[in-house]
């Protein structure tokens, strides 16, 4: 991703969790804050959106006070003024186990209920500034349940 979220480049699990969501929200560029909380987008399949939604909107705050950014700002207005997916939060915050450090996003995807813990690295020295404006943003299975269905998925 860029410093406005724009996915620069992904991979094949990222176009699974992608698969069914409307064209406007899926074609070039697709915007990983705008894909993840449109409530046509990601943010109906999530199960603990409220807190997965508060947690990227803190993310995204944090970054604008680091960054001051005319369009991340727009972004975080117009991505914070969705309104909540019909259903939202059909799983209790209270019944989402994670440790202190890390949040899970629990999805449910084609009938299961996949849990990731999602990392972000960025280059902060880098010898390019064009790279100091990317992030990678890794997804990795919270649960054993989610790593044997991602392992079974695999071609």
């Amino acid at each position: 991703m860029n410093g406005t979220y724009e996915v620069v480049a992904a991979n094949a699990g990222t176009a699974m969790l992608l698969a069914g969501l409307p064209a406007h929200l899926t074609r070039p560029q697709v915007n990983a804050m705008r894909v993840t909380m449109h409530p046509e987008g990601i943010a109906r399949r999530i199960l603990n959106y409220r807190q997965w939604r508060g947690h990227l909107l803190e993310q995204m705050e944090r970054q604008l006070a680091l960054l001051r950014s005319e369009p991340l700002r727009t972004l975080y207005e117009e991505v914070s003024a969705y309104p909540l997916p019909a259903g939202s939060d059909r799983r209790n915050a209270s019944d989402t186990t994670h440790v202190p450090f890390a949040l899970p996003i629990i999805i449910e995807h084609d009938g299961r209920v996949l849990s990731f813990i999602s990392t972000v690295t960025t280059f902060n020295t880098p010898m390019d500034v064009t790279v100091s404006e990317l992030a990678v943003e890794t997804f990795l299975p919270a649960d054993p349940e989610t790593a044997r269905f991602l392992h079974e998925a695999r071609p």
